[in-house]
């Protein structure tokens, strides 16, 4: 058993909420759009993260996190890319690479917007965490945390943050 903290999107801001809410994970994925790497320091030395660049992202970025992950979490196969396209009509890149690996779970970000959904057309649970960051169109902030056992998903949780912070 895993217990999973996705975010995504943070555009260079974390907060003590954001930190606090993943501190009892296992591993922490991030879909991308990092922004600066500080965002990461918190869990970097603790935890066992994965993650992938965004197109915000700088070269610093890209030469230390990969654009495509694919590996195994229990017995379930993942594949996170920042940029998938909208649910269910997803990039030429994003549908080879659903041929080639047959994931259960697609993970991505860019559109800001928190959805879980179920693709039967490829047999697969697609993930977006939304928008972590203050950066972008959205009201609300949000991650995802969720437990994988063997090859189940278990205990979804979505955290919502507001948007703008009280001075």
């Amino acid at each position: 058993m895993k217990k999973i903290g996705i975010f995504s999107d943070t555009h260079s801001y974390i907060d003590d909420k954001i930190i606090h809410y993943l501190e009892d994970r296992d591993e922490i994925w991030h879909a991308g759009d990092i922004g600066n790497e500080k965002v990461l320091e918190p869990f970097i030395n603790n935890i066992n993260m994965r993650v992938v660049w965004g197109n915000i992202d700088n070269q610093s970025c890209r030469l230390t996190w990969p654009e495509v992950a694919c590996f195994e979490c229990e017995k379930l196969k993942v594949l996170m890319i920042h940029i998938a396209g909208k649910f269910g009509s997803y990039t030429l890149q994003v549908r080879e690479l659903i041929q080639k690996f047959h994931p259960d779970l697609l993970i991505c970000g860019h559109s800001h917007i928190l959805k879980i959904a179920k693709d039967n057309k490829f047999n697969l649970t697609y993930i977006n965490p939304g928008a972590a960051g203050l950066h972008g169109f959205h009201t609300v902030r949000t991650l995802l945390k969720f437990t994988v056992e063997i090859d189940q998903l278990k205990d979804f949780q979505i955290i919502e943050m507001p948007r703008y912070l009280k001075i």
